[in-house]
């Protein structure tokens, strides 16, 4: 069982950055594949990152290029996601989830998830 806490969402300008972080339960994080996920109103849930157990980051949505670095601190058992240049098309609650493989977070089926954190940019 892993249990995944984000925090670090809020209201922030267009423009502006927030570093969200994900911390988790448990002494097997390390073998975790990780995801940060977001979902707008009316809108599927997307991958927006995801990174390895290694630490190496394998896929960023076309959307957040260049915007978005996804990194992790296996001693710490954390996950991040620090979001610059952000727009208002950024808003949605983000989400942290945890992936037996690399597989799973990349389509969309890691076994464990956080509740989300909201984050809201103003234009």
């Amino acid at each position: 069982q892993v249990q995944l806490v984000e925090s670090g969402g809020g209201l922030v300008q267009a423009g502006g950055s927030l570093r969200l972080s994900c911390v988790a339960s448990g002494r097997t994080f390390s073998s975790y594949a990780m995801g940060w996920f977001r979902q707008a109103p009316g809108k599927e849930r997307e991958l927006v990152a995801a990174i390895r157990t290694t630490g190496a980051v394998v896929k960023y949505a076309d959307s957040v290029k260049g915007r978005f670095t996804i990194s992790r601190d296996n001693a710490k058992n954390m996950v991040y996601l620090q979001m610059n240049s952000l727009k208002p098309e950024d808003t949605a609650v983000y989400y942290c989830a945890a992936g037996s493989t690399i597989f799973l977070v990349l389509n969309r089926g890691p076994e464990y998830w956080g509740r989300g954190t909201q984050v809201t940019v103003s234009s």
